[in-house]
């Protein structure tokens, strides 16, 4: 039962965004861990962003990465356009005192719950910090969709709860090194009204999945989207649901962003996720 357990619950930007769109869904996904078969080429897209994070991450680190460059064109590709794009952000300026970490991992305990978030790069110093995040799918989503995506509402969020940085010296700039042309960046500003915004959503939703998590363990399921939803036509749950029955290309193009390789109580790691 929620109400006699010790153990917080963990939570990524993926869960949320899960929770938000079908509560039904994320019981299949992660409290019954359903999953659809592997996707191959869903699954040869995310080794290859897994690499190119790996790259970025030991480059940070000073490690050699000639190797990785030789034995992988695609990767090179990329790190040279990305390069050439963004030189500033892979060579900072000779003795600026920035504090730069790769990989950087943050928590935040909201409820009963423990948010938890993976910044592929933060560069902070006195004034401001800086969150960026590495996409390797070709198309950046629309500018307006991704602000509303929980990846940017919570890394923001998270950072100004659990720094001494004001929420108007936060900002995320994502990078999508594989887009058309050249790379190309988005970037969003944070302050005090979007991070009041946030801390009300984020609550309101969280104080949901408390309630909605008792009455499961007392046998009731979570809510399901109305009938007709366009949220179903994607869904490879249709059929448990009792909606109409999924197509083999409605399953096969539902893996990639609704299914997340995390769980809600062992949080090893948070993969990059299709916004």
């Amino acid at each position: 039962m929620l109400s006699t357990q010790t153990q917080l619950l963990r939570l990524s930007q993926g869960q949320l965004n899960l929770l938000e769109r079908c509560p039904r869904q994320f019981q299949h996904t992660y409290l019954e861990q359903l999953h659809s078969p592997a996707d191959p080429e869903h699954e040869e897209r995310q080794t290859l962003g897994s690499r190119f994070h790996l790259l970025m991450q030991q480059r940070e680190m000073g490690l050699p990465i000639d190797t990785f460059l030789q034995e992988d064109t695609q990767l090179q590709s990329w790190m040279t356009a990305f390069a050439n794009a963004a030189p500033e952000i892979l060579t900072p300026a000779p003795g600026s005192q920035t504090f730069r970490e790769s990989e950087h991992y943050r928590t935040l305990q909201v409820q009963d719950y423990l948010l938890t978030v993976i910044y592929d790069l933060l560069i902070a110093d006195n004034l401001q910090a800086q969150i960026l995040d590495w996409k390797t799918y070709p198309k950046p989503p629309n500018k307006r969709k991704l602000e509303q995506n929980w990846q940017t509402r919570l890394y923001l969020y998270v950072l100004a709860e659990t720094s001494d940085y004001l929420p108007e010296n936060i900002s995320m700039t994502y990078w999508f090194v594989q887009s058309e042309g050249k790379p190309q960046s988005i970037k969003f500003s944070y302050n005090t009204l979007k991070h009041q915004q946030t801390a009300k959503r984020l609550n309101q939703l969280l104080s949901q999945l408390t309630h909605w998590l008792q009455c499961y363990y007392q046998g009731k399921p979570f809510p399901q989207e109305p009938e007709g939803s366009k949220a179903c036509d994607y869904c490879q749950y249709t059929r448990r649901c009792d909606r109409l029955q999924a197509t083999p290309e409605q399953i096969s193009t539902a893996k990639s962003p609704t299914t997340v390789d995390t769980n809600l109580l062992n949080l090893a790691s948070i993969q990059e996720v299709m916004l």
